[in-house]
């Protein structure tokens, strides 16, 4: 009988993740129902809500249960199906976990064409990440021609779109970023106007310098330290789109806002949003995505570990930064 390689949520961590956190196991293949599809996964995506799912707290989505495949999204090849919507042979993005095999409703599916962009980036440029990156900035962020936006993890999967999308709304794009090799990317190969290192001991100077006239919209997907140095350069009627708070996700005693009292004088809009709220968005984002990414005018970067059995010691270094763009596990 042919087995399923799995990576399963061992235990909950307290503060940061481990490996020891995870279980890597196999189980027989499930046959597809009725509706049903069997997919083999080429490609496993790790994003930081991961960290989420792995406690056990109420949030906008379920949890991760122990000793269940972790969650994740995918991308594969049908490799049997009992739903005429799709067939064998289709590639598909999906969110069937940390496994090599899945089985699920053809409905939770979408069939990608991968002689329009590389199946992997439909689980980053062209997927969730760039959508994320889309929805924030410009239905909350509206970046305006002449402003200044600030997002940070510069280089990340999300950031790195942000940033591109914000110069061709015709803003300034400055970027956060960790070390002086990521900030060189953003501004060399992204075209960023400039980008901060948030490990300097120079950071704060060198926000300042970099915001010479304030910042208009904080694309927020770090918190810590970069939050409160940010805080401090708004401008009135600012916006901050919050897609998350990476540098606290394994804190056991987060840092909280130092000054909020910026937002009230400076009447700054800050919203948090979840990109899953809002699938009526994800055609015209994925169309427009689709469109600057074919004409170069976004441009993307991968960091690719290979083989189920590295996911966790990856997804662990997505955490502490070490990933340059967006964070994949290679599966076939």
């Amino acid at each position: 009988m042919a087995m399923n390689k799995r990576v399963l949520l061992k235990s909950r961590p307290k503060g940061w993740v481990t490996e020891a956190d995870f279980q890597i196991d196999e189980a027989p293949i499930q046959q597809p129902g009725d509706g049903q599809v069997l997919v083999r996964n080429h490609w496993l995506s790790l994003d930081p809500y991961m960290r989420g799912r792995m406690n056990d707290t109420k949030s906008y989505a379920a949890k991760a249960e122990l000793g269940e495949v972790m969650v994740g999204g995918t991308v594969g090849e049908v490799l049997e199906s009992r739903d005429p919507s799709l067939k064998p042979g289709d590639f598909v993005v999906g969110s069937l976990g940390w496994q090599q095999y899945g089985t699920a409703s053809a409905k939770t599916f979408r069939r990608i064409d991968t002689k329009a962009a590389p199946a992997q980036a439909y689980l980053g440029v062209v997927g969730m990440p760039g959508v994320t990156a889309w929805v924030g900035l410009l239905t909350i962020g509206e970046p305006k021609p002449g402003e200044t936006v600030v997002v940070s993890a510069a280089s990340g999967a999300v950031g790195s779109v942000v940033g591109q999308i914000a110069k061709l709304k015709g803003a300034r794009a400055v970027g956060v970023a960790g070390g002086p090799e990521k900030c060189r990317y953003v501004v060399d190969e992204l075209k960023f106007d400039a980008c901060v290192d948030y490990k300097s001991p120079d950071f704060v100077k060198s926000l300042e310098a970099a915001t010479p006239k304030g910042v208009d919209v904080y694309f927020e997907n770090v918190g810590g330290e970069v939050l409160d140095a940010v805080s401090r350069r708004f401008n009135a009627f600012a916006r901050m789109p919050l897609c998350g708070l990476i540098s606290q996700y394994n804190e056991t005693n987060p840092m909280g806002l130092r000054h909020l009292h910026a937002f009230l004088t400076n009447r700054v809009k800050l919203q948090g949003f979840i990109v899953s709220d809002k699938l009526e968005l994800w055609p015209p984002a994925l169309k427009d995505l689709a469109e600057w990414v074919s004409s170069g005018k976004i441009k993307y970067r991968e960091s690719i570990a290979h083989g189920l059995d590295n996911a966790p010691k990856a997804f662990i270094g997505l955490l502490k930064g070490e990933n340059f763009g967006k964070q994949l596990v290679k599966l076939a």
